[in-house]
């Protein structure tokens, strides 16, 4: 990848590492060897002495830093300064040897594993270990450790990765907006779009299909099952796309903007409840419980329709209505969401399975302003399939 690292409006001077990628490309140009010059190869030996090393007390280091240090008397170093001493260390590690710049622009660090995957330097399964456990440090210390043994493999694949997008990831980890970088990773990591528009999409099968949801394709006697429904049952009311141990099981299309930026989208917040509540209605069965056409209406009817044989008769079918009238009065996807994960131990009891398509669609437009009338046309059919259901055992 040959963009140009020309720093954005605002910004003096590229950062060291966007330099040293001009530096290399500008020798090509000039017809030159490619390599990069004494002062990028000085300073890049004196990045990998930092690693390790508390930010600020390296002074072969200095030269190579964009952020300024002010002396306003404050001991803490701004967080700006300390992000950038590690996305330099790391920079250092991972161009050590590399014949062409590292840097490229665009690569996330979810694209840069996916790249790595495909590479088959890694099993899948290696790859995914180490970005959830990227994925899931306390703090930025932590953080900083799992990429130092991360780069190099990445070195190895010949796999680029953008440090000036990482360097804004490592500010924001310890902050507010880390669940926005979890997301972006996440999501680069499981829909990456094709790198060609001729290219079948990551995320499709060879024939141009989209790949089935999850809960379609989950196979209850596998070895793996038990697993994969406790990472899914992790989710659990937690931020969409942001539970790492999640990130394999997501089916979810998006334009590469909105991927790149973590975007919160209905499509990804409809399936990661959907992903959360299947797991928790799958777990002890041994056959799968998302069962086509089965509404919720269906479903909560068949437990009705059970408990008019039990001893609580039609006192029993009562209760289950007016909870059952509560989730349809659901204002909003989030109340649906609750209402939903409050019938799921139920169905589990009961072995009744559920529609998950048709779920997740629900949860999808349920408040969507731009399908005003689609929560009525589901509590129409889900009120209407409830008591045909009932009704029938009469």
């Amino acid at each position: 990848m040959t963009t140009s690292s020309t720093p954005p409006a605002g910004r003096a001077r590229p950062f060291f590492w966007e330099e040293a990628a001009d530096d290399w490309r500008s020798a090509c140009e000039a017809g030159r060897r490619p390599e990069f010059s004494e002062y990028v190869a000085r300073s890049l030996r004196a990045l990998r002495e930092g690693v390790g090393r508390e930010a600020g007390t390296v002074p072969a280091m200095r030269p190579a830093h964009r952020v300024s240090l002010r002396d306003d008397g404050l001991d803490r170093l701004p967080d700006r300064y300390v992000a950038e001493h590690c996305t330099l260390t790391l920079f250092g590690l991972h161009q050590h040897t590399a014949s062409e710049p590292v840097h490229r622009p665009g690569v996330g660090l979810g694209t840069a594993c996916l790249l790595l995957r495909r590479s088959e330097a890694l099993t899948e399964a290696a790859v995914e270990r180490r970005l959830i456990a990227a994925a899931t440090a306390q703090d930025l210390h932590e953080l900083v450790q799992h990429l130092q043994r991360f780069v190099p493999l990445l070195q190895q694949a010949g796999v680029g990765l953008d440090y000036t997008r990482l360097f804004r990831e490592l500010t924001a980890w310890d902050g507010p907006d880390r669940n926005r970088v979890l997301r972006a990773w996440g999501l680069q990591y499981t829909d990456p779009g094709p790198a060609d528009p001729t290219e079948v999409a990551a995320d499709e099968e060879p024939d141009g299909r989209e790949r089935a949801p999850y809960w379609v394709t989950f196979e209850p006697g596998s070895p793996d099952a038990g697993a994969e429904l406790a990472a899914l049952r992790s989710g659990t009311g937690r931020e969409p796309g942001t539970v790492a141990a999640m990130w394999p099981f997501h089916r979810t299309h998006m334009v590469s903007e909105w991927r790149n930026k973590g975007s919160l989208t209905r499509d990804l917040a409809a399936e990661h409840t959907a992903l959360t509540l299947f797991a928790r209605h799958q777990q002890t069965h041994d056959r799968r419980m998302h069962v086509t056409g089965n509404s919720p209406g269906t479903a909560v009817g068949l437990i009705a329709r059970k408990a008019v044989t039990d001893s609580e008769g039609k006192a029993a079918t009562a209760a289950l209505e007016r909870r059952f009238g509560q989730l349809l009065t659901s204002a909003d996807a989030d109340e649906l969401a609750m209402h939903l994960r409050s019938f799921a131990p139920l169905l589990n009891r009961a072995g009744v399975g559920l529609d998950y398509d048709l779920l997740r669609t629900a949860l999808r437009t349920w408040d969507d302003p731009r399908r005003p009338h689609a929560a009525g046309r589901f509590r129409q059919r889900w009120d209407r399939d409830f008591h045909s259901t009932v009704t029938a055992s009469s």
